[in-house]
């Protein structure tokens, strides 16, 4: 690699999240959103059931999963978090904080911990320190690390985040000296190894723009834990050096009853010394620390102490990086943060789970395993990031894209690494088909959301699909060979429906699971965790395992895929005929919230289960050629052309799709998502096979003009529903909601079907107002409302971005042909 094409790659890009690390957010919004009285009738008996529920759930010592008394209000702080793919990650800010952690999996901590930091150091050749400061722009905590300087200032520092990566640039005046920290996380598509390790590299780049030679250090500080009040646990440290030059710490420590190391470590060259402090007390005043540095621009250390004893206070380390360069010399240090937390379980431990990066560290010595990962990031993060650079490049480089997509389409990737997510081997009792790829890519699972804790939530993952799809799609395969499993399985189990208070069976053979479980119970054994609806009668769910069946052959060209899913195809679409009353191809719903919109009552046939059903009715004909079943696919044509006629026929009102066909005032609903069935049949290679060309541009232009023109000024999105009078439909609090994840889809439908300008700029609204306004970057919230609130922060549906991106690339093919 040539230094030209080296610096293009580590170079600050031009495009992504930017902000000077002093920037206030003009918008601070929050969740305190209070129902409008004509929703409550609906509400008050749900908040009842729900108060009962949550002390039971209380008093079992567990969280609910969907916690509505203590909602959390988003920070306005994050930036790209680091760490690989379902090993855990830990967020950080974007002024530099190490927060949210996520290493327990399925939950958690919103604390920031203070004592992990970044220090500069900077003597002159007499050996005077000059300047000695802490990296962050924050103010000096209350109750630790007093002596230490704190609060840079943050105008001569800027941020900048293009997720898997992030630049820091800080500017100091006097000396005249300019540092970078390069954040990169392995987060690589079609790399299943790399893109699992539970690590980051932090490259710090120092520039000497000053007038004479200067010795300049940086140093990481690291304290055990994750921040907050933790169980007491024992903890000690080790310091370690290990091949090609690299040395460093090892923190040993339990969380939640399983073992976790962190290891921070550096690497020697020639040009760099590394000098460590096996321990310090995070809690103290941070004076021989800062003394240390002060005095010799290096840390001390007694090597003849290899491990503290173990004790069940808080404890830190540092590691320090240390050169010397001449006047408008500029040279790299760097350092690697690991935290291998192998063996996990969740809360009802019922099951002990390796994760998956420990297979390819299977022949290391099990207390070495970290540090060899530290030292596996270290040699490899230069192709990390070539490999990153060149697969952002095509996006980056397309000046037919607006700038604000480029940063929105890779920093909403966020949240496949930083949802909850677990990546796990398989166990020895696992029994697969030759076929199954989860023989060799193990079981995958992401949260619904921060808040909302249950994994692989499927009738969101619907939408969020498209990046797992595109990008690694083993994982795609190894969620839905979990999901085809779990049709097959029951729970006999009674539950109480909160909506209702009806008693229904918690998992009916036959149906496609809402999820697979949540993290305070026993996840992929303990399906269905959602208590609000009986699931089973939800319409949705089986039309959409159906299309993301196919949507993932059309993507992969996997033929055994589809022999594989076929007779769990024809199952679930079985089952779903008998939601037919009426015998006319089109399935209705039950006059309950019984898909997505969980709080939406849609009755009778409706624009969008029955669009989503007519959609997975073609996918099957088309899979049934594909298997050769073509008795069965005779029988699902004939379904379809009926269904075809009926949906036209009770639903088509001359512009565009009612709601639903109730007789009710707000059947004439203009809903966002109404064709949503018709996205992913354009998302399949399909045009307008279901749905007639003229009806969809119409209720497109119709859904354009009223549901993102009239609401917030076409800058806010799509708002789920908008009626004819011209205002925002308030029948419940859904339908007067914006979905960031809807819109998006709704962007990538509007591409499909020529619609460019308007699509991209229905999508921008979304992106401005959560990254630029409210602050909620990297906590991209489910909803957002017309003004001052939002609802779930941290959500998996908005990464149905990246079905703006799969629509584009078709576009761009179709007219290359």
């Amino acid at each position: 690699m040539s230094d030209s094409s080296d610096n293009e790659i580590k170079k600050i890009p031009n495009y992504g999240f930017k902000l000077q690390l002093d920037h206030k957010y003009s918008e601070s919004w929050n969740q305190k959103v209070r129902p409008r009285l004509k929703q409550l009738p609906h509400l008050i008996p749900l908040a009842i059931r729900y108060v009962i529920y949550y002390i039971k759930i209380i008093w079992q010592g567990r969280k609910p999963l969907m916690d509505y008394i203590n909602m959390p209000t988003g920070r306005q702080i994050y930036g790209a978090p680091i760490g690989g793919i379902g090993g855990g990650t830990i967020g950080r800010g974007y002024k530099g904080e190490f927060c949210r952690y996520g290493l327990t999996p399925g939950v958690y901590n919103y604390d920031t911990v203070s004592a992990n930091q970044f220090i500069v150091t900077i003597r002159n050749l007499d050996g005077k320190t000059i300047y000695q400061q802490v990296l962050s722009v924050n103010q000096k905590p209350k109750y630790s690390l007093k002596s230490w300087d704190w609060n840079f200032d943050g105008k001569n520092a800027t941020y900048t985040a293009l997720y898997p990566r992030s630049w820091t640039e800080y500017n100091i005046k006097n000396p005249n000296v300019k540092l970078i920290c390069r954040q990169v996380s392995p987060v690589i598509p079609n790399n299943y190894k790399d893109s699992s390790l539970p690590c980051a590299v932090f490259v710090w780049e120092i520039n000497n723009m000053s007038d004479q030679e200067l010795d300049i250090s940086i140093t990481f500080t690291f304290q055990s834990g994750i921040g907050g009040k933790t169980k007491k646990e024992y903890k000690w440290n080790e310091s370690f050096e290990y091949k090609n030059n690299i040395s460093g710490v090892m923190i040993h420590q339990t969380l939640s009853s399983m073992p976790c190391t962190y290891v921070i470590g550096s690497r020697a060259n020639a040009n760099v010394d590394i000098s460590r402090t096996l321990i310090f007390d995070p809690n103290s005043n941070g004076s021989d620390l800062w003394m240390s540095l002060e005095k010799t621009g290096k840390l001390d250390i007694n090597l003849n102490d290899r491990k503290t004893s173990k004790t069940e206070k808080d404890i830190a380390c540092g590691v320090c990086a240390n050169t010397r360069l001449k006047v408008n010399e500029t040279r790299d240090v760097e350092f690697s943060l690991v935290w291998n937390m192998p063996k996990i379980h969740f809360f009802k431990k019922k099951h002990e789970y390796m994760r998956y990066y420990t297979k390819f560290f299977k022949n290391i010595d099990e207390d070495k395993v970290g540090v060899e990962i530290c030292h596996y990031a270290l040699n490899n993060y230069n192709s990390w990031e070539s490999d990153i650079y060149n697969w952002q490049k095509s996006i980056l480089d397309d000046t037919e894209l607006p700038e604000w997509y480029k940063s929105a389409i890779f920093n909403e990737l966020y949240f496949v690494a930083d949802g909850g997510t677990v990546w796990l081997c398989p166990n020895s009792t696992d029994q697969y088909e030759k076929t199954d790829p989860r023989n060799e890519y193990g079981r995958f699972a992401y949260l619904e959301g921060q808040e909302y804790r249950m994994y692989n939530t499927y009738d969101v993952h619907f939408y969020a699909g498209f990046a797992l799809a595109q990008l690694w799609p083993h994982l795609q395969s190894t969620l839905q060979y979990g999901i085809r499993d779990a049709i097959s399985m029951e729970d006999h189990t009674v539950r109480w429906s909160l909506y209702d208070g009806s008693k229904y069976q918690r998992k009916l053979k036959g149906f496609v699971p809402h999820d697979i479980g949540d993290p305070y119970e026993e996840p992929f054994e303990l399906i269905n965790a959602y208590p609000i609806h009986d699931v089973s009668d939800w319409k949705d769910l089986n039309p959409k395992y159906i299309l993301n069946c196919y949507r993932d052959y059309y993507l992969t060209k996997n033929i055994n895929y589809l022999n594989d899913f076929w007779p769990s195809i024809k199952m679930v679409l079985e089952r779903s005929l008998a939601w037919d009353k009426d015998n006319d191809g089109l399935i209705e719903n039950s006059g309950y919230p019984d898909q997505t919109y969980d709080t939406w009552i849609m009755s009778g046939p409706s624009s969008y289960c029955g669009s989503l059903w007519l959609a997975s009715l073609c996918c099957a004909v088309q899979i049934g050629k594909l298997v050769g079943d073509n008795e069965n696919v005779e029988k699902y044509l004939v379904i379809l052309e009926k269904g075809k006629l009926a949906f036209q026929e009770k639903l088509w009102n001359g512009s565009y799709y009612n709601f639903d066909s109730s007789k009710n005032e707000h059947h004439k609903c203009i809903m966002s998502d109404q064709l949503c069935g018709q996205w992913f049949l354009r998302a399949c290679g399909f045009h307008h096979d279901v749905f007639p060309e003229e009806c969809v541009n119409s209720a497109l232009k119709v859904i354009y003009n009223n549901n993102v023109m009239k609401y917030k000024n076409g800058k806010q999105g799509a708002v789920n529903g908008f009626l004819p009078d011209g205002t925002i439909d308030t029948m419940t609090i859904q339908s007067e909601e914006m979905w960031t994840g809807v819109t998006y889809g709704l962007s990538a439908l509007m591409i499909h079907q020529g619609m460019i300008d308007d699509g991209f700029r229905t999508a921008e609204g979304v992106y401005r107002t959560v990254y630029e306004t409210i602050g909620m970057g990297f906590e991209t919230p489910e909803a957002l409302y017309e003004n001052n609130h939002y609802r779930a922060i941290g959500y998996m549906r908005p990464l149905a971005i990246w079905a703006i991106q799969h629509a584009w690339n078709m576009k761009k093919i179709d007219n290359a042909n």
